[in-house]
């Protein structure tokens, strides 16, 4: 048994292709070629240096070393050839592989978990986002504490046998378990923080946009754009972990929301590290309209779409409505900005360039609209009895304006998000009501026609 090293930069990398599209990305052509380049990106965003490269393709993987005799063979010859001091695995390894290939390569090995684990241990600024980390890193290291202790004795059976070694770890498990109970009490009171932050937004009316998209799409860059604010930016994977809310004006009217910029997703992200984030990610879920950030530029990008999507539906958000930016478009030869629209008419997709600010005031237009179609502006009629449905418009901050008249009706004029509205319409207490858009001439109608109104216009896009 050997000692594990403390440290090394010196890597080499591994990345094989399996037949089963759950186990590795599909290896053929420029896909292979896409799936080491971001592997490589990885490794040099983690500080290493990559010595040397070793691919392959297997059925399935080796249950023992994850890549067969011959194949780790191969690799050891690497690192002895190149003086590596750990290997990179583009794969989740199980600890018995990671013990196996260690003692094989003499060298430390790390999966792909790890990697994106100590990336995110390097670029966690804040104290909820080093909390995560070491919640994730935790979660991570508690089914492979018994590597790291080859300097004690095993236990070899027997009475009277038992080393030391086997103490050590079940007192390191014993205080991982009371460590994570400390940050999980920890992170609950950081959620209460921001869940009463974004109350106090609901009450303001302030619409929320999240960015997301896949990790280096250019989302904090476009995020500095839209507010004039320094969030670090960087050509990297994993640049921004930490979540930020900025203001900011929409369309032109210059309406305000708030926009939170988030952790980049990535392929195979590690889900100890999804469930770590989850508290972060809520503004992503809570969000009236998401920014789906995609690096124009990028060969694979439907299969980063499809990747953010799938993270999307595992933190249940993929009912948020969705707003496309293609980002970098000063990367295509023919990078034109420009405002896509769907069958409908409604933006859909939004070219720009961050970097050089083309295209961003199409974003502005596109995000008015939306907006401007999400919330509507109706003045109703409401009867002197009905001060139970008028308390109701004023929870939500929707009245503008009240007049009453002399037989105690009052005439409300009010501006809502339109499922606040739907939510209203449905409700007993709206049976009867005569109402109208601003604007629109006034409708008179008794209880069955205001039944079918209510419902024809609460279907109504």
């Amino acid at each position: 048994m050997f000692e594990r090293p403390r440290g090394g930069e010196r890597a080499v990398l591994v990345s094989l292709c399996f037949q089963s599209r759950e186990l590795s990305a599909n290896c053929t052509g420029t896909d292979g070629d896409e799936t080491l380049r971001e592997f490589r990106e990885l490794a040099v965003s983690a500080a290493a240096e990559p010595v040397g490269t070793v691919t392959g393709r297997r059925k399935a993987p080796e249950s023992r070393l994850f890549v067969g005799s011959g194949k780790a063979e191969e690799i050891r010859q690497q690192v002895a050839e190149s003086g590596a001091e750990v290997v990179l695995f583009n794969h989740a390894l199980s600890p018995s592989q990671e013990r196996n290939l260690e003692r094989l390569l003499q060298c430390r090995v790390l999966d792909r978990t790890g990697l994106i684990l100590d990336i995110f241990a390097q670029r966690a600024r804040t104290h909820e986002g080093k909390l995560q980390v070491e919640l994730a890193q935790l979660k991570h290291l508690s089914t492979r504490l018994i590597r790291g202790w080859t300097h004690l004795e095993r236990q070899k059976g027997g009475i009277g046998l038992r080393g030391p070694g086997e103490t050590q770890l079940e007192t390191d498990r014993r205080l991982i378990g009371e460590r994570m109970r400390q940050i999980h009490r920890k992170l609950q009171r950081v959620e209460r923080q921001r869940e009463q932050g974004r109350r106090g937004r609901k009450r303001a009316e302030l619409p929320t946009l999240s960015l997301v998209g896949y990790t280096n799409a250019g989302k904090s860059t476009l995020f500095n754009a839209l507010t004039d604010a320094e969030v670090y930016a960087a050509d990297q994977l994993f640049a921004t972990l930490d979540p930020t809310l900025r203001r900011i004006e929409m369309g032109p009217q210059q309406r305000p929301a708030v926009l939170a910029d988030t952790v980049g997703f990535i392929r195979d992200l590690p889900h100890d590290l999804v469930a770590a984030f989850r508290s972060t990610l809520q503004e992503t879920r809570d969000a009236d309209v998401l920014l789906h950030v995609v690096d124009a530029a990028n060969t694979e990008r439907d299969e980063t779409i499809v990747q953010v999507n799938e993270v999307l539906a595992e933190i249940e958000a993929e009912d948020v409505p969705q707003l496309l930016v293609y980002n970098k478009i000063d990367l295509l030869p023919d990078g034109q900005p420009r405002l896509d629209r769907d069958a409908d008419g409604r933006p859909w997709r939004v070219w720009l360039s961050a970097v050089d600010g083309r295209g961003v005031e199409l974003l502005h237009e596109a995000l008015g609209e939306l907006f401007a179609h999400a919330r509507v502006a109706r003045r109703i009629h409401l009867p002197a009895a009905a001060t139970r449905l008028r308390a109701r418009f004023y929870a939500f901050g929707a009245v503008q304006k009240e007049t009453t008249g002399d037989n105690g009706e009052c005439l409300l004029e009010v501006e809502m998000d339109r499922r606040d509205w739907d939510a209203l319409a449905q409700h007993e207490d709206m049976r009867g009501v005569v109402w109208n858009d601003l604007g629109a001439a006034t409708v008179d109608m008794d209880r069955t026609e205001a039944d079918q109104y209510l419902a024809a216009t609460a279907q109504a896009p």
